[in-house]
């Protein structure tokens, strides 16, 4: 079969020939893939650099699919952590990792916010206790998955999301999508800080996909601005485009109540994001969220990775 192949770390997938995987156990099947999403947890496993990366070469990038199987049914599915991926013109499903969608599902729709999605449904659903009628800060509203968040947070009962970001292009989307107020976090430290305070200092929870030099500012910002410091303030450690650390003074945690947690692989169970599939995807393909999938076909795949998309748009690879 073609696929994209990483033969690589320092080189991004090339289209390329592969052997057709082989459904071996109980629950698997072999399904064609119709739509593969490039988010950046599929560049991070290509570039050898995600936590979860054993190392293994040559491997085929891609997390999770919409595919077809043989009777015609249309499935959602999530691949395993091994070095056969879902950007393919075939892969390997376990039935106990994939949910049917209904006919007339948009594939390239799926494929493009399961993944960004999951990241906020999972972290208000499964890691805190969010309550309709709560308030969420969104670090790093501007990214794919950040937009997602600020619609998930609202479509959960969110009374108010407030949404931040440097990109003064996405920062404009944010509030068609539903966030209440925005925060440009591109300024110097005394301004930012000032916006953060006025914008968000008593949210509820705060989805942070940054880290880094950004969450530093927004958490000295928020408990020091924040009116009742011993209201519980949930920070869901979600990604970490701005950087890897922090430096957290230790009077922030005695001065609030501040909770420090992460949503991800290890942090919920395998069977806890399954179970959060078919929720997700049912707004997904009823259209009550906003996507914007790029169909790239999958022979361009060199091209797709080192193009970036427009704002509020996600890549998909369609074999």
């Amino acid at each position: 079969m073609h696929a994209a192949v990483v033969r690589s770390f320092d080189t991004p997938p090339r289209f390329d020939t592969f052997p057709t995987p082989t459904a071996s156990g109980e629950h698997e099947i072999l399904v064609d893939v119709l739509a593969a999403g490039l988010h950046p947890r599929v560049r991070s496993a290509a570039d050898g650099s995600h936590y979860t990366s054993d190392g293994t070469l040559p491997m085929i990038p891609g997390v999770d699919a919409v595919g077809r199987t043989p009777e015609g049914e249309l499935l959602y599915f999530v691949a395993p952590d091994t070095a056969l991926g879902t950007m393919a013109e075939q892969a390997v499903v376990d039935r106990r990792r994939a949910i049917t969608l209904p006919p007339g599902t948009d594939p390239a729709a799926v494929a493009a916010a399961m993944n960004p999605g999951m990241s906020s449904w999972v972290a208000l659903r499964r890691r805190v206790s969010f309550q309709p009628g709560g308030s969420v800060l969104v670090m790093g509203a501007t990214g794919n998955a950040g937009q997602l968040a600020v619609q998930i947070a609202k479509h959960l009962g969110a009374a108010r999301v407030v949404g931040a970001g440097r990109d003064p292009r996405r920062l404009d989307l944010l509030k068609s999508l539903g966030a209440d107020e925005v925060v440009s976090l591109d300024s110097d430290d005394d301004d930012v800080a000032d916006r953060l305070g006025r914008a968000a200092a008593d949210v509820d929870v705060v989805i942070d996909y940054l880290w880094g030099r950004p969450t530093e500012q927004a958490m000295r910002a928020l408990l020091t601005a924040r009116a009742d410091r011993s209201k519980a303030l949930a920070w869901v450690q979600i990604g970490s485009m701005a950087g890897q650390d922090i430096t957290l003074p230790s009077f922030l945690l005695r001065a609030a109540n501040l909770t420090i947690m992460g949503s991800g692989q290890g942090s919920v169970t395998t069977a806890g994001i399954l179970a959060e599939l078919p929720s997700l995807a049912e707004e997904i393909a009823s259209g009550s969220l906003a996507v914007d999938p790029l169909p790239v076909p999958l022979d361009q795949v060199e091209q797709a990775w080192n193009t970036p998309a427009a704002p509020g748009q996600r890549v998909v690879l369609t074999p």
